[in-house]
This record gives C-alpha cells, structure tokens and sequence, in this order.
C-alpha cells in the first residue's frame, strides 16, 4: 500500500486526481499504475484499470487468479467491474469513497452473490494518509472565498 500512496503522489504531481494502484503476485509486483484521466483525455484511464489492463499483458493472461489489488481509493463502479471480469481474489484499499464506492460505500459490487466473481475486500489501509492526499488535492482546486461577503453567515449551512 505505501507504494501506492507513492504513485498517488505522482498522479498528484501531474495534476491528476491521487490515486495509486498496485497488483501483486505472491511477493512480487505485477504492474502499478495511478490515475491518468487528464493526461490521456480518458475518463476510463483511472489507476486499477492502468494497473489490471497492464497485469493481463505481463501475465500472459486476463485472469489474474492469485493477485491482490492495492489501491489508495476506495474502487468505482467501473473499476470494481473490471475487478469481477479479472477474477482478482482479494482488493485492499485506504481510503473510503462516499460519493462513488463500489466496495462498501455506496455498493458492494465485489461480494454481490449475482455475479460470478466475489473478492475478499478490505478497506482502511493507511485510510488517513490517502484520505489526507486527496483531501489537500481537492481542497487546492476548490475556489476559496474572496473575502468574508462570499462567506455565509455564522451558523448557516451553505450549500
């Protein structure tokens, strides 16, 4: 997981949205990728799909049974697809996604018992330090208050 949160980093460093992946089979690292939605102009170019796409090439196969997906984000409805369709056994992620989580949040698409692949999930590893990242990224991107008239009155709720 810590060197997902370094591709993370790199994303960041990009402009792209912080998010690492990686695959690993047995001790040994597969492929890693992280998000490149704004680089590629590709709004299916996100971190686990960079990472599964490029593990079925180095593993000579698009099942990759025995690998473990690390990822800093909790994965989307997209890319917990794509989980189900590589028959990946077991995805650990940090931090949660309340707007889009496929795993716990919003929908829990790898342990859905209609389809045909369910995986082992585990979410909160180094949850805060990913939360952390895509926090500062975020809040660097929103537009800040020019001065106290844009600001809402005390005890008001915006938005």
């Amino acid at each position: 997981m810590r060197r997902a949160l370094e591709l993370a980093r790199e994303a960041e460093r990009l402009g792209e949205v912080p998010v690492g992946a990686v695959i690993v089979r047995g001790d040994r690292i597969v492929s890693e990728a992280f998000n490149l939605r704004e680089t590629l102009a590709d709004p299916t170019a996100h971190a686990e799909l960079l990472a599964i796409a490029m593990a079925g090439r180095s593993l000579g196969s698009w099942r990759l049974d025995g690998c473990r997906l690390y990822v800093t984000l909790e994965p989307c409805p997209m890319c917990a697809g794509a989980i189900v369709q590589a028959r990946i056994p077991e995805v650990f992620y940090g931090a949660a996604d309340p707007k889009s989580g496929a795993c716990h949040s919003l929908f829990r698409l790898l342990n859905d018992r209609r389809l045909n692949h369910r995986a082992v999930v585990r979410g909160g590893l180094l949850a805060a330090e990913s939360g952390a990242l895509l926090t500062r990224f975020f809040r660097a991107r929103r537009p800040q208050p020019r001065d106290d008239r844009d600001r809402p009155p005390e005890g008001c709720l915006s938005g």
